[in-house]
């Protein structure tokens, strides 16, 4: 499922990233790596997506968070 499509709370791993490479480099550069650990922390429509990944949070924009596939 996609990021944005979990509920707040959600603990998982990163299965795949989609989007392109710009995106991607940016994800990786700050911990979100495909096999990774994620807790989906705030996921309210029209607001950034915060999640706690590798002892930091961060938010990331709607559009790059529909991108990253957890399962």
């Amino acid at each position: 499922m996609k990021l944005t499509d979990a509920k707040e709370g959600y603990q998982g791993r990163v299965l795949s990233m989609d989007g392109d490479n710009h995106m991607i480099s940016r994800a990786v550069s700050i911990g979100i790596v495909p096999g990774g650990i994620v807790k989906l922390l705030k996921n309210r429509r029209k607001q950034p997506v915060l999640i706690y990944s590798r002892d930091s949070m961060i938010a990331l924009n709607r559009e790059d968070a529909a991108n990253i596939i957890v399962e």
